[in-house]
């Protein structure tokens, strides 16, 4: 049986830790951020893990991960 294929857009955005849970990039920073406030863009800096449902659907798309 060949090997499945990973989506190559998932395996760019998503990254799973050794626990399994799915990191992923905050979302709400690319535009519009004279609306937000400071605080709002500072806590939206680096990366967070997606909710279970979420992170089951993105499970389907990485195989092998």
């Amino acid at each position: 049986m060949p090997k499945m294929k990973t989506k190559s857009g998932a395996k760019k955005r998503f990254k799973l830790t050794a626990s399994g849970k799915v990191k992923a990039g905050q979302a709400g920073k690319r535009h519009g951020m004279i609306k937000r406030s400071n605080k709002q863009i500072r806590n939206l800096r680096g990366t967070d893990t997606l909710s279970s449902p979420d992170a089951r659907t993105v499970k389907k798309y990485m195989p092998y991960g």
